[in-house]
């Protein structure tokens, strides 16, 4: 195996029976990446293109049997950091103008273009997180490399993988004791102590690293993942693909029909 660790599980449901299971790993990142290149590639205001992909990303949710509760709850987290950004584009100019509030204004193609990115950010985080919730973090490591994928990026997810979990516990380790000491009394006693446990956390972070890296040097490590053997892919992934590449196409088609 290339990875060991229990604290920090992204792949909840990869042990499941499903037919986006039985998709070798390659498969099914194809499958997701065709689906969100087309979700996001597709202009602004083609709502009856995403109702034909929102189809399709809920025929791969029932497929999969993923656990509702987790798939909402770590959309919905990643989505406010994005939501962020995208409150940006509801002030845009062009169209009419719904509401406005002295310099602030909301137009037609504020609307639009919100909605848009909304819509395009709602499906592709819905397959991203399928893709991980139901494939063995290994698995899809060692798919990436066989897709060609530069194999230093993916030594570099493999570690912040298998060391996230790591620093998560260190950061916590620090926050006790600096509880134990009563600095975290006031609020401004807590900003100073937590500025200063990051600080302190990329320092060690930084340590850390160059220990592991020359401990991995010291027992054979070229830059290179260990390699296992290739799942064998059928003719079940073939049509996944195909069937994935044909909805991407009739979601384009439909204006043009």
């Amino acid at each position: 195996m290339l990875l060991h660790i229990g604290a920090f599980q992204l792949d909840l449901d990869s042990k499941q029976e499903t037919p986006w299971h039985r998709l070798v790993p390659k498969a099914r990142i194809v499958c997701t990446l065709l689906l969100v290149f087309a979700i996001a590639l597709t202009p602004n205001g083609r709502w009856l293109t995403w109702a034909v992909y929102g189809a399709g990303v809920l025929a791969i949710v029932l497929l999969s049997r993923v656990t509702l509760p987790v798939l909402l709850q770590r959309v919905a987290v990643e989505f406010v950091f994005i939501g962020v950004v995208m409150l940006g584009t509801l002030f845009r100019d062009g169209g009419e103008v719904v509401w406005q509030w002295s310099w602030l204004r909301v137009t037609t193609e504020g609307l639009t273009v919100l909605g848009s990115v909304a819509l395009k950010s709602l499906l592709s985080l819905l397959m991203l997180n399928i893709l991980t919730l139901t494939t063995p973090i290994p698995a899809l490591l060692h798919a990436l490399v066989e897709l060609r994928m530069p194999p230093l990026l993916v030594a570099i997810l493999a570690s912040m993988y298998r060391y996230i979990g790591v620093l998560i516990e260190e950061f916590n380790s620090m926050r006790r004791a600096a509880l134990c000491r009563n600095l975290m009394s006031g609020r401004r006693w807590q900003r100073l102590v937590i500025a200063n446990m990051m600080g302190s956390l990329f320092i060690r972070t930084y340590e850390r690293g160059e220990r592991i890296y020359q401990a991995m040097l010291s027992r054979g490590y070229t830059g290179l993942l260990p390699t296992t053997d290739a799942p064998i892919q059928t003719r079940r992934d073939s049509v996944a693909v195909t069937l994935t590449a044909v909805l991407t196409l009739l979601g384009q088609a439909v204006y043009f029909l």
